[in-house]
């Protein structure tokens, strides 16, 4: 059996979970998000503790055992707790300002990037202290209750400018390390 899989979820004081045939709604102070329940998966609910249990010993249902209770425990802590995610820009000159829901960046093209947040994700835009880094300029960071969508969109936002890996300039996750490599070396 998965170990994953049979983890059980509690459900916190102030969120309330909605089971149906295909799907289970979870509903908390930061909103509600929907997770799919493929057929031959089922969640039951006993004393506020959430548990996913199989029908059938296949191998395609053991392979999405983990994976169902995985996005229903992710949903649990995104409609309570909320996630993060936090890029830094580095690189002379870069700059990313928020005009309500879009990133507008200036990262050493010819012209500024817009890019438009989807719903559900906010953004805040500030200068930490990082001496460090070298030409550090900047910090970018994501919340949201949906995991998926907060990777996607921190993704896609480091796909902008991705590091360089010579002198380092780009978008970057604040927990990545670039290691730099060696350029050419004259006569």
């Amino acid at each position: 059996m998965s170990r994953v899989g049979k983890k059980q979820i509690p459900i916190p004081a102030g969120v309330k979970v909605k089971v149906e045939a295909d799907h289970v709604e979870v509903q908390g102070a930061k909103g509600t998000l929907t997770t799919t329940i493929p057929s031959g998966l089922q969640v039951e609910i006993k004393d506020n503790i959430l548990q996913v249990i199989r029908e059938r010993e296949e191998r395609s249902l053991r392979a999405k055992h983990g994976l169902v209770r995985s996005l229903i425990n992710n949903s649990v802590i995104g409609v309570t707790q909320g996630f993060t995610k936090v890029l830094d820009f580095v690189g002379i000159g870069y700059r990313a300002e928020l005009r309500r829901n879009r990133l507008v960046f200036s990262i050493g093209y010819s012209h500024p990037i817009e890019f438009e947040l989807p719903d559900g994700i906010q953004a805040k835009v500030e200068k930490l202290n990082k001496p460090q880094i070298n030409h550090y300029q900047g910090t970018i960071t994501l919340t949201g209750t949906d995991k998926y969508l907060l990777g996607q969109t921190a993704a896609n936002i480091r796909f902008l400018r991705s590091p360089d890996p010579y002198k380092g300039k780009g978008i970057r996750y604040a927990t990545e390390r670039i290691k730099l490599k060696e350029g050419k070396k004259g006569a």
